[in-house]
């Protein structure tokens, strides 16, 4: 498998994936970078060629994570001087961000309709008339399909941990579930 041929066929994806996340131009070329440099290092990890563009993904998520924590880290002071935001208010960002990196292992659980239909609107960016006119599916059917991935992907998760979040979904707290069985203590990556 080559670095190279592996990049030049994903590359407008991610780039667009990382543009809808980070707005500064300049940032998102640096996340593609690094993302293109952690990929090369670690290709040969990577066991199933059929999932490697679900696999830079996930790196591409954890690439831009950091560099959000990053920035927090930079502009915490002047951040809380400027809105007034409370130590508390800053947990449940790091608590949401941390609860949305589980997520990638949570779709891999869906059916394929759902989980396809979730990859292309949440992580490729795809509205949900893109989404329907590629799959060739109506629109209601498509918003139908992204519904109940959701919902579905909403149950995995509280399968796997008990979440407490406020009325705005914010996540204020999480316990990891004691499963029945040892298998499912491994399926369950939180």
């Amino acid at each position: 498998m080559k670095a190279e041929a592996i990049w030049k066929n994903v590359q407008g994806r991610l780039r667009a994936f990382v543009r809808s996340k980070v707005r500064d131009e300049a940032a998102a070329e640096d996340i593609l970078q690094d993302i293109f440099i952690k990929m090369y290092q670690n290709l040969h990890q990577l066991r199933e060629e059929q999932r490697v563009e679900y696999w830079l993904f996930r790196i591409a998520q954890h690439t831009v994570a950091d560099y959000f924590r990053q920035q927090q880290s930079w502009q915490a002071p002047l951040v809380l001087e400027e809105e007034g935001s409370s130590e508390a208010e800053a947990q449940s960002r790091a608590l949401n961000e941390e609860v949305a990196q589980w997520l990638p292992f949570m779709l891999e659980v869906l059916p394929e309709k759902y989980r396809q239909a979730l990859y292309l609107t949440e992580i490729e960016g795809l509205s949900q008339k893109e989404l329907a006119e590629r799959l060739q599916i109506s629109y209601s059917g498509a918003k139908s399909r992204v519904q109940r991935g959701r919902e579905k992907l909403r149950e995995t998760v509280l399968q796997c941990c008990e979440v407490a979040t406020d009325k705005y979904g914010n996540v204020l707290g999480y316990q990891q579930r004691q499963p029945v069985e040892e298998q499912e203590k491994e399926a369950c990556d939180c």
